[in-house]
């Protein structure tokens, strides 16, 4: 099986956290295009690679995880289109973390900070503003370039033990590793947490954000299933983790970002501070990551596609026009399960200009700006980046008051 470009697809056998092989099926979203794997315009949508998406359940340690990995060279190239900047909710989140961890940890212009897939620098500037010393890991070509234009010292590589110690022996320890939405991403996660024990400085803190299993199961999330998110954390199976590599979960917050997140601080040794054994108590109580509990989340998944279509097929008799709103990870994934296409949907538009003039991979849609919305005037337009709802409802204010209405698809299909 191949993801384009030659890569072969892996199908594991045994945990990608705890090594067993109590792999149990959980969710099956059926083959699904690469997220991200945007298409030029003269791509066929039938040629976009499809890869099954399939998650499955470690009994032994509790980690949902996908079958099927895709190489991440593959995912994080010269291509990749994600950046970070183009979302103001982003930007904020990350400005409130940076300062929050140089005064509580008290960090100063000696003080090292390493971020963990730093994308296009977006927090990196926050920390450099701040005059501390700072530096981004990150594999992507488009993103590290734009950090670099800015002037933020980011090295081009994903992050691993290797690239830990390369780290290390230039830079020194870091005082503070951000990690935000990298565990998810990551096939080798015990290289990477391992790696992230030997860069860490004695007293050193590494900041973790990850999605949270509890929430994208409770608010039906399953668009942010994906071949980038090959992990779907719970407290549980983040302690045993960490824990496996003498590093400790010394308090955790959960947060609204992404649809439901879990912020971590973790330090070498093992201090909690009741969180998290708070947490962990809730998710024995929930049963979460049961087979019971992914069996109720399937039919609720099964449910929403049908809502959607049924809803999308109303508005297509009456004649209406629909729209998509950001071409998005979680827009892949949504369009493809739910077998949405460009005769669905008439364009899509999205604020990151480095993503005009391409498709939607597997379903033909084109990619336009943001102003196309107030100019062609659909009738409704289906939001593929709910996380950031807030923000898009704000900003296309002009496109509500003239009558064009957004389509919420989870946790249930509303219109707002």
């Amino acid at each position: 099986m191949a993801a384009g470009r030659g890569a072969a697809v892996e199908t594991i056998a045994a945990c990608r956290s705890c090594g067993a092989s109590t792999l149990e099926p959980a969710l099956d979203l059926g083959e699904s295009p690469i997220a991200d794997r945007l298409q030029d315009c003269g791509e066929r949508p039938e040629h976009a690679p499809r890869v099954p998406l399939e998650v499955v359940l470690c009994t032994a340690c509790g980690l949902a995880q996908l079958r099927h990995t895709v190489p991440r060279e593959a995912l994080f190239d010269d291509r990749y289109p994600y950046l970070s900047s183009s979302s103001p909710t982003l930007l904020a989140h990350a400005h409130a973390l940076a300062r929050s961890l140089v005064e509580r940890r008290s960090l100063g212009p000696d003080s090292f900070v390493v971020e963990l897939a730093s994308n296009d620098g977006y927090l990196l500037r926050c920390f450099a503003d701040l005059k501390l010393r700072a530096l981004g890991v990150d594999p992507a070509g488009e993103p590290v370039r734009r950090a670099r234009d800015a002037g933020l010292q980011t090295l081009q590589a994903f992050f691993d033990s290797a690239s830990a110690q390369s780290i290390l022996s230039e830079h020194g320890p870091a005082d503070v590793i951000v990690a935000n939405n990298v565990l998810a991403h990551v096939a080798d996660v015990n290289d990477v947490v391992h790696g992230m024990q030997r860069l860490l400085a004695a007293n050193g803190v590494i900041s973790v954000e990850v999605p949270y299993l509890a929430d994208m199961m409770e608010r039906c999330e399953f668009d942010t299933i994906y071949h980038q998110h090959l992990c779907y954390f719970s407290v549980s199976a983040l302690d045993a983790l960490f824990r496996r590599h003498g590093l400790g979960i010394t308090s955790i917050r959960r947060l609204d970002i992404h649809g439901g997140s879990l912020r971590l601080e973790v330090e070498r040794g093992r201090h909690s501070d009741g969180s998290v054994e708070s947490l962990m108590e809730s998710e024995r109580t929930a049963g979460l990551g049961t087979s019971a509990a992914f069996e109720g989340f399937a039919e609720r998944v099964r449910r929403v596609r049908d809502q959607l279509r049924a809803l999308l097929e109303g508005i297509a008799r009456r004649g209406g026009r629909v729209a998509g709103y950001a071409a998005s990870a979680k827009g892949t994934t949504l369009l493809s399960y739910c077998g949405i296409d460009a005769s669905t949907l008439e364009f899509v538009v999205d604020r990151n200009r480095f993503k005009h003039g391409q498709r939607m991979p597997g379903a033909g849609i084109p990619i336009e700006p943001v102003t196309l919305l107030v100019e062609r005037q659909p009738d409704y337009a289906l939001l593929l980046a709910w996380n950031f709802a807030g923000e898009i409802l704000a900003q296309q204010a002009e496109y509500r008051r003239r009558g064009g209405r957004f389509i919420v698809p989870v946790p249930r299909p509303a219109i707002v």
